[in-house]
């Protein structure tokens, strides 16, 4: 029996696509995170911190040139002056208190399957249709929210999150800007091309 031997440059040509395949296939769906902080105390601490610092490191440039401190030394110099440190403190502080403050939902795009199989479930009603709709707009937001949904623990572990009822709950206790939000951050992770693909 005679072994036939693949020719060496198809041999080649198979592992490099293999290869590039199994990179395709280990790409992960994108996400999209949504914030809300309702605390404006918070917030303004921030912004307040930050112009705080911004005036810190002018001064310590202005000193630089009062003092004569080369250029290139400038930087560490401004860097490790007791007001810049004290005021970069403070941002940290209140970047801290903000994150605490801030509630996070994070939704994950559905492979294309899956999406199709979503809409095809919540079809539009007849005079939906008629309008140019593409899904039911009563039940769909709500079960694509909750679809596509992420929720982890502090571990950074995935765990059960939002369910069909709480996402039902949030579009109709919401006021409308919110809601709105809500649903375009799931519609938007699933349709919209990630900008590290290119045309050519």
């Amino acid at each position: 029996m005679t072994t036939v031997v693949p020719p060496a440059v198809a041999v080649s040509k198979d592992a490099h696509w293999a290869a590039k395949m199994a990179r395709l296939r280990a790409r992960k769906l994108p996400e999209r995170t949504l914030s809300f902080c309702d605390d404006e105390e918070v917030k303004t601490a921030v912004t307040d911190a930050a112009m705080a610092l911004a005036k810190a490191r002018a001064a310590a440039i202005t000193e630089c040139a009062e003092q004569g401190i080369c250029e290139d030394q400038r930087d560490a110099w401004v860097a490790s002056s007791p007001q810049v440190l004290a005021a970069d403190g403070s941002l940290d502080q209140a970047q801290e208190a903000l994150a605490e403050a801030t509630l996070t939902l994070t939704f994950r795009a559905l492979p294309r399957p899956v999406w199709e199989q979503l809409l095809r479930e919540h079809a539009p009603s007849e005079a939906q249709a008629d309008q140019g709709m593409e899904y039911n707009v009563e039940t769909f937001p709500a079960a694509a929210i909750f679809a596509c949904h992420v929720e982890r623990d502090e571990a950074g572990e995935e765990v059960e999150g939002m369910s069909g009822a709480d996402a039902q709950e949030l579009l109709d206790t919401w006021v409308d800007a919110e809601a709105k939000a809500l649903f375009t951050a799931v519609m938007l992770v699933n349709q919209t091309l990630r900008v590290d693909l290119g045309k050519g």
